[in-house]
């Protein structure tokens, strides 16, 4: 899955949790993004390699914490 922002790298991720932005993810695939729970990130977006992986936690569809 990925965020709806294309952040460059996880810990750009991590810091715009951190401060605050309501970070959304979506999958792009045919399995939908659950709106709670633990999922799995990757990014940058395709087509560009993918550089990093995360595991977030999110609640009512919002990113809350990044591993």
């Amino acid at each position: 899955m990925y965020t709806d922002i294309n952040f460059p790298s996880k810990k750009a991720l991590k810091a715009a949790v951190a401060a605050g932005k309501q970070v959304t993810c979506y999958s792009p695939g045919i399995f939908p993004c659950p709106a709670d729970g633990n999922i799995a990130l990757e990014g940058p977006h395709y087509p560009q390699p993918h550089r990093w992986y995360a595991i977030a936690t999110l609640r009512a569809g919002v990113v809350i914490s990044v591993k």
